[in-house]
């Protein structure tokens, strides 16, 4: 380990180990850490991703890719059944990843890029002076290092103390939070060309079930739940219940627990001499809690405007707003958007999810748009219309400004 790099990653998951490709791949030196012993373990993930989106940052490989599902299955409390068209059911459905495997190829391709990887290595602190970022503190194996550079990156997940090192204010409340566990299975039977959800306040509250499959008969089951409705029962309690109801014979294989941000954008990602990506810049969609898509996309700017920033001498918080302008404009549109719905439907009754399940079952999910399936929520159920007037402004201007 050097004790000065250009840029400074702190977390290799997928969106440190984009930015430390990126911006090892635009000639600049990188140090890349992981507090883990091993990159990519454990799981904190339904690893479902949208095949398109996937394809943009890297080609996939058989390797690390469990399923190629072709749609959702969507199950309100009563039992209504809707089936969507991967196309339209979601960034979380496509391909199933193994995400073990799958954080290491980045992490290696970084590598490969010309970034140093250090496992086992947690930062400790930041280094600041004139009120800019200069470095991090670390400890790999016991020692204690202070590594200088131009810009850290914080990638450090829902845990990330980078941002609040920095000013920067990250704090999330209860409402803001889903409250996950997850459990692979063997035995539950499912189709393994679909992704199960299951909606009920009773089974989740204000968050769902999720069953993705994970190929040879295996499936991750898992839920999330807000953690405002986290009170004397629990997530992990919430998923034995639903599994001791649905799949009494299958057999628990792994257990995984954790949070998942849900708040929207963050007032700031960027400090002197200083970005955050991912769910350290609480990036992940508001809805579904997914956010690997947009971890790695956020992971491109910050590497790409590092870049730039580096090579005009300029790491001020006034530069880096060229990272801040990117992603807000791009995927941070889908989580405002995301999160205008989420504070909408997490206040539905079980009669509310069922009447919209209901009005739902004849419409044709093999090919539609976004603005397709708001045309047909607000045509069946107009109090939506009322709710949702701020997304379905947005999604129009977008039309319109696509069109154009």
């Amino acid at each position: 380990m050097k004790d000065y790099y250009d840029v400074v990653v702190v977390g290799a998951g997928p969106a440190g180990s984009i930015t430390a490709k990126t911006a090892a791949e635009k000639g600049l030196s990188v140090l890349l850490i992981e507090k883990r012993q091993e990159i990519g373990d454990p799981v904190r993930c339904a690893e479902g991703v949208s095949k398109v989106w996937l394809r943009k940052h890297i080609n996939p490989e058989s390797r690390w890719i469990c399923a190629d599902v072709k749609g959702s299955r969507i199950f309100s409390p009563d039992g209504t059944m809707i089936e969507m068209a991967e196309e339209v059911a979601g960034g979380e459905v496509g391909y199933v990843l193994e995400r073990k495997l799958f954080d290491r190829v980045l992490a290696y391709e970084s590598a490969k890029a010309g970034a140093q990887v250090f496992v086992k290595t947690r930062a400790t602190g930041l280094i600041i002076e004139d009120d800019f970022v200069k470095g991090v503190r670390l400890m790999h194996w016991g020692q204690e290092y202070d590594v200088r550079c131009k810009i850290v990156i914080g990638a450090d997940g829902i845990e990330s103390k980078v941002g609040r090192w920095a000013g920067i204010d990250t704090s999330l409340k209860p409402v803001n939070i889903e409250t996950c566990a997850q459990f692979l299975m063997s035995g539950t039977g499912i189709d393994q060309d679909y992704c199960y959800f299951y909606l009920g306040n009773e089974m989740a509250p204000s968050g769902y079930v999720w069953i993705f499959p994970k190929g040879g008969g295996l499936a991750n089951v898992g839920i999330g739940i807000l953690g405002s409705k986290s009170g004397k029962k629990t997530a992990f309690e919430y998923l034995n219940d639903f599994v001791a109801d649905k799949y009494p014979d299958a057999r628990i294989l792994e257990v995984d627990v954790g949070g998942v941000p849900v708040s929207g954008s963050i007032e700031r990602t960027t400090a002197n001499g200083l970005m955050l990506v991912g769910d350290a810049a609480r990036q992940s969609d508001p809805i579904t809690g997914g956010g690997i898509i947009n971890a790695m996309e956020a992971g491109r700017i910050a590497g790409e405007v590092a870049c730039n920033a580096i090579s005009e001498d300029d790491v001020s918080v006034e530069r880096l707003n060229e990272y801040e302008e990117k992603w807000r404009s791009t995927i941070g549109l889908e989580i405002d958007n995301s999160l205008v719905v989420k504070n909408v439907f997490i206040n539905f009754t079980d009669k509310e999810l069922d009447g919209l399940a209901h009005s739902l079952q004849d419409v044709n999910f093999s090919s539609m748009s976004l603005l397709d399936l708001l045309y047909a929520l607000f045509k069946a159920n107009k109090k939506l219309l009322w709710d949702l007037r701020g997304l379905f402004r947005n999604v129009v201007k977008n039309e319109l400004d696509f069109d154009h």
